[in-house]
């Protein structure tokens, strides 16, 4: 018995749509992974035939964009995120007055004066630490350590709060110091480090 086309091919999709039909079909997820995987051979086909060399040149421009990478890697380090909590000086492990101005000179010789400043900043509040002529406080800030310094030093008091300053704008104003920010705070600390101390003026301050 013949029976028409339409009818035929109706009856043909009820019985494949049976479920027993469909019981080792690929799930939802390996569905998307398939199609994903096509799409990727489809692109590195297509850049294979567009490069010259055809894939040996894919593979060389791989390659070089994997050297690149590694240069700029080796050469930058490891990204990493800094935290910055509230407006504190120091963050780090503590260091030396010289071994903040070491890195100071390091950081000036390479021209990156931002962070310059920020390190003989440090280096000029923990050579008064190192001092007793501030008391060692973690969390202080910049400007904290210029108002308690300009106490004992009251020459250098106005430059102590222009130095935080420039230590506030670089650091957190998103400011960009230069050369002659950088020598007047190494100056500064130079001064300061040979400055005799006011200790009576230190001592009103405690009892006031």
């Amino acid at each position: 018995m013949d029976i028409p086309r339409v009818p035929a091919r109706d009856a043909a999709e009820r019985e494949l749509s049976k479920p027993m039909y469909h019981e080792n079909d690929p799930n939802v997820l390996e569905r998307a992974l398939d199609r994903f995987w096509e799409w990727l051979a489809g692109v590195l086909d297509s850049a294979a035939g567009a490069s010259p060399g055809g894939p040996l040149g894919l593979v060389v421009i791989a390659l070089f964009v994997m050297a690149l990478i590694a240069a700029l890697w080796w050469r930058l380090g490891t990204p990493h995120r800094t935290a910055v909590v509230g407006d504190a000086l120091f963050h780090d492990r503590p260091l030396s007055a010289t071994e903040h101005r070491a890195a100071a000179e390091a950081h000036a010789r390479a021209g990156r004066w931002n962070q310059a400043v920020q390190e003989r900043m440090r280096a000029l509040v923990r050579s008064l630490e190192e001092r007793a002529l501030l008391e060692p406080r973690p969390g202080r800030t910049a400007d904290e350590a210029a108002a308690e310094a300009g106490r004992p030093l009251p020459g250098h008091a106005e430059a102590l709060r222009s130095a935080a300053r420039a230590f506030d704008d670089v650091t957190y104003g998103g400011r960009t110091a230069d050369q002659q920010a950088y020598t007047r705070l190494r100056d500064l600390d130079t001064e300061v480090g040979r400055t005799k101390p006011d200790l009576t003026t230190t001592a009103r301050g405690a009892t006031g």
